[in-house]
């Protein structure tokens, strides 16, 4: 569904939240510039889509961190097997060896069984030995045969390691392009609140606030909005989880336990309570269970955007937890802060509780701005 609000930015507390992200130090800014002459809907609009591109680009190196996990992964295992292979192949090889050395030293003036039989003085000790010479033979073939068939498994092997750490490295260039891309899009975000005055900021805010009121009015008012108030048994200890981050900072690609971001959290909250979701708000929305919005229930994922770049905990009463952007910390927000695109479910068929007694949120729980501004250090 298309989004009338986009969620704005972080304050210049941004220079603080990029500096956890073990990235370069940021080169020396330019002087700020004069504050911009436009109506502040318009500069909100030009934020908004700012903040848009940060998290999209975040959510991107979310995705790639998660494949480039499983591929070091399967670097790590075809390396094991790879090993594996190689003793097998010198074990053989010298079995293989011991064999020609024994051929070459001590068979040539061996006669063969029917001979040994027909001429010896003990035809029963000859048909033994015959007998023995066969089982011989054939553990000189099987020693040939794991001879060829180890040498292929290695080769084969040796490919597979060369074409998985080939992998490895695309993924690990398109992580650090993706970084790049945050980065350049954080930047952008504090050149623009840098240019503007203390009064644009304090108009932003109130803009802001008064959008995401009028959104979570309209969304009461509709009727859309489920009235459930119980989670299931795995929900409620999602949700007990969230409860607990919840003053924590946001740091982009941080899944816990000292700072989250919006997919950091949600599958964080998910995973404690003993349910593995995917890591990014796009494969939420993508392989999860989606229920109509007038059937949410506390524990539920709120996707937002078209894009599915945002995510939060649905904790009831219309609230959601979610970690915002940086420069904010893992708060309660009203659940239309941001653009709803749908509801998923983690344990779709796990019942509802028959009572359910929800944490107590800290004091402060919702302080700040919904939208990314009021942190302390904002420009003012």
């Amino acid at each position: 569904m298309s989004g009338r609000f986009v969620r704005s930015v972080c304050t210049t507390a941004l220079i603080a939240g990029a500096a956890s992200l073990v990235l370069p130090a940021p080169m020396a800014s330019a002087a700020p510039a004069d504050p911009p002459d436009q109506p502040v809907s318009s500069l909100l609009s030009q934020l908004q889509s700012l903040y848009r591109k940060t998290e999209e680009a975040t959510e991107k190196y979310n995705a790639t961190e998660e494949r480039l996990k499983k591929q070091r992964d399967q670097v790590r295992k075809i390396d094991e097997d790879l090993a594996d292979a190689r003793i097998a192949l010198t074990g053989s090889r010298d079995a293989a060896g011991r064999l020609a050395r024994e051929q070459y030293q001590g068979n040539s003036g061996t006669l063969s069984p029917y001979m040994g039989f027909l001429f010896g003085s003990d035809p029963q000790q000859a048909l033994d030995r015959g007998h023995q010479l066969q089982r011989a033979a054939g553990q000189r073939a099987a020693t040939v045969g794991r001879l060829a068939e180890n040498e292929k498994r290695a080769a084969d092997l040796a490919g597979k390691a060369q074409d998985a750490l080939n992998a490895q490295q695309t993924l690990a260039a398109q992580q650090k392009q993706q970084r790049d891309d945050v980065r350049k899009s954080l930047n952008q975000v504090e050149r623009m609140l840098a240019s503007l005055t203390g009064e644009q900021l304090s108009e932003l805010r109130k803009l802001e606030q008064k959008d995401i009121g009028e959104a979570q009015r309209k969304l009461l008012a509709s009727g859309r909005l489920g009235r459930s108030a119980m989670p299931s048994a795995l929900g409620g200890k999602a949700l007990e989880y969230a409860y607990q981050q919840i003053g924590k900072p946001y740091v982009w690609g941080a899944a816990g336990p000292d700072s989250f971001d919006c997919s950091g959290l949600t599958s964080q909250a998910w995973a404690h309570a003993g349910d593995v979701i995917p890591r990014t708000s796009q494969e939420q929305w993508k392989s999860l269970p989606r229920v109509p919005l007038d059937e949410i229930r506390p524990g539920d994922l709120v996707i937002y955007f078209e894009g599915a770049t945002h995510v939060a905990i649905y904790i009831g009463n219309g609230l959601v937890i979610q970690a915002p952007r940086p420069g904010a910390t893992v708060k309660v927000s009203p659940i239309a802060a941001n653009p709803l695109l749908g509801v998923v479910r983690p344990d779709a068929t796990a019942p509802a509780l028959r009572a359910y007694d929800p944490p107590s949120l800290p004091s402060g729980s919702a302080t700040g701005s919904d939208a990314g501004y009021g942190r302390p250090g904002a420009p003012s």
